[in-house]
This record gives C-alpha cells, structure tokens and sequence, in this order.
C-alpha cells in the first residue's frame, strides 16, 4: 500500500516486537489465507486496484464484490429483499433528521471498528465539532475501516494529529464544509460514489463479475467436486 506509516497500522499490531502475540495471530491468519479456496473483499476494482493487484499473485484467487449493498438492489425476489449486510439494526430516525436538513449542510462522524480514543481526546474532538457551528451526525457504532493514507489517495480525507486538539478539529471541520479543498473533496467523494454504484448495478460492473466468478469457479466448482 503507498504512503503505509506504521502509526497508521491499527494500534493493537503497531509494534516492532516480531514476537507480539497479536502480531503473530494476525501472520499465522494470513499464512492459513494462503490456503483458502477464495478471498472475498467487500471492495470494487477502482477504489484499490493497487492492492489488489499485489495480492493476487501472493494468495488464492481474490473476488472483489463489494459494495455489498449495492449488490443487494440487484436482487429481483421480493422475499430475498429483507437481505441485508448491516450487523446492527439501524436507526431510521437518523435519516429522517438527514432528510430534514439541507444537502452538503452536515458532517458525518464515525471512528470506524477500531479505533481507540482517550476520554480526553474524546472531549477535544467534541468541543472542535461543537465550536465549529457545524450540523453534525456522530455515529458510534462501527463501519468502514479506512486509514488515513488511502483516504488521501483517494481525495476524501484529511489528516488530524493524535494528539488531538479542539482547535485543530474546528478549523478542519470548517475547511472541509467551506473551503474549495473541501468542495473538491466532496466532488472526488461522489466520482468514487458513482464508480461503487457502476461495479456493482450491471452484469458489466467489476463487482457483479467478481461474484459470479466466485459462484461458478469456488462454489459451484467444489459442489460438483
């Protein structure tokens, strides 16, 4: 992966002890990886064509099918409609305060699965939010995991010390909803939107031949085996 850091590896493998109990489950995993009849990724070719392409070679064949619940809107059968790809129930009335208010008008929060903040950063971050007179949305609760070096790839994100600081979230939160920077990341984020919607909506789409590729050549090759 470009631009890889070791402070932006998650904190729980962030050593360089190479006899690190987590670090040595997480190689013995990937070593069992090697073994497996299929990768399944819940990501599409665009976004990490990079990785993808590095891991091929290394393990079993790799199917890219993500999003998955774009995947989903493919379904035709009304019963397999109730399907869906989210561990926790979600919470409409989040979406009904969305609709209330204007488009682009507010920040979305999320901290992903794993990351582990102190109380006092947890404050900081707050007051900045809170001090930046910005609509904002602050889920708690995990979601897409993604680190700060392919968010900057990507176009969509910027970087925030560990040590967070009120001020410093305040003036980027500002910078992101008002600033040109801030509109060109928005307009990146919708280009990568309608590329996630364009692999998964057709038998066209990268993603939707990634998961008929694993049917016919992992599934239904071992059934018939």
């Amino acid at each position: 992966m470009k631009g890889i850091r070791l402070r932006d590896i998650p904190s729980f493998i962030r050593t360089t002890d190479p006899e690190d109990g987590m670090l040595e489950f997480i190689i013995s995993e990937t070593k069992r990886a090697q073994k497996a009849t299929a990768i399944i990724l819940n990501t599409f070719d665009a976004l990490e064509h990079d990785v993808l392409s590095a891991l091929s070679p290394l393990l079993p064949p790799v199917y890219s099918i993500g999003s998955l619940q774009l995947l989903l809107n493919n379904v035709k059968d009304e019963d397999l409609k109730l399907i869906g790809s989210n561990l926790w129930k979600e919470e409409s009335g989040c979406l009904e305060w969305l609709d209330s208010k204007k488009p682009n008008s507010v920040v979305y929060v999320n901290f992903g699965s794993i990351t582990v903040m102190t109380s006092e950063q947890l404050v900081e971050f707050a007051w900045g939010l809170a001090n930046s007179n910005k609509t904002f949305l602050w889920v708690i609760r995990p979601d897409l995991v993604a680190g700060i070096p392919r968010c900057k790839e990507w176009g969509i994100g910027m970087e925030i010390n560990s040590n967070v600081k009120r001020d410093e979230v305040e003036s980027l939160v500002i910078e992101l909803m008002d600033s040109d920077k801030g509109k060109q990341m928005k307009k990146k984020a919708m280009e990568w939107r309608k590329m996630a919607e364009e692999a998964a909506a057709s038998s066209d789409g990268s993603s939707f031949q990634s998961l008929n590729n694993l049917i016919n050549q992992a599934l239904l090759s071992s059934s018939r085996n």
